[in-house]
């Protein structure tokens, strides 16, 4: 569909799967090695900082900093997208769970209620001879409600596994699905890429495509 390159910077292989399901094309950008987190990508939850809020600003730190590698590194000056992903319950920042513990934590916590999932999702194009940096950011809002879960089902959710690299300790596209009694909003966005603004903010930066 959108023949401009850009690169994607994130490890995310449900992201990766996303794009090509939309038929847009992109390299892989590694911003920073897993094992050494860059302390440019720091994605605490600052003290007092809305969901809303933390979600857009870690995807522009990502986005921005990708971009910043791209002369670092001498590679093509193509835009750059990065996207952040967290659950928003009750106004608390819901990430990624730290081990088997809090996953059951966070899972018991989303049992039987609705949370929302936020995905920013940001271009950022490199400064160069074509002008100074440009940075476009879209949020992704949804609702998704889980019916009341089990002991047992949580338990054996949890040992599979599929909850630890996730924000909110679950992925809709996979076992959790069946965890899922209602959303309301983008389904693509609750996985991890909306692809609706993502195509939005691609328009910006390629307008003839």
């Amino acid at each position: 569909m959108l023949e401009p390159r850009i690169y994607l910077a994130s490890r995310s292989p449900r992201r990766r799967e996303l794009l090509t399901q939309a038929g847009i094309r992109f390299d892989m950008l590694m911003v920073r090695d897993a094992k050494r987190p860059d302390p440019a990508l720091d994605e605490s939850w600052l003290e007092g900082e809305a969901p809303q809020a933390y979600v857009q600003r870690v995807a522009m730190a990502k986005a921005t900093h990708g971009a910043r590698l791209l002369s670092l590194r001498k590679l093509p000056a193509h835009p750059v997208l990065a996207a952040d992903t967290t659950i928003d319950l009750d106004g608390e920042v819901i990430g990624k769970p730290a081990d088997a513990l809090d996953a059951t934590a966070i899972l018991n916590r989303l049992s039987g209620r609705t949370h929302q999932v936020l995905t920013a999702v940001t271009i950022a194009s490199p400064a160069g001879s074509a002008g100074p940096q440009r940075i476009e950011t879209l949020l992704s809002v949804s609702e998704v409600r889980f019916r009341t879960l089990t002991v047992d089902e949580i338990r054996r959710y949890v040992q599979s596994g599929e909850p630890m690299d996730k924000a909110g300790a679950y992925g809709i596209q996979g076992r959790a699905a069946i965890f899922v009694e209602e959303i309301r909003g983008s389904h693509s966005g609750i996985v991890g890429l909306p692809l609706c603004e993502t195509a939005v903010l691609l328009r910006k930066f390629f307008p003839t495509a």
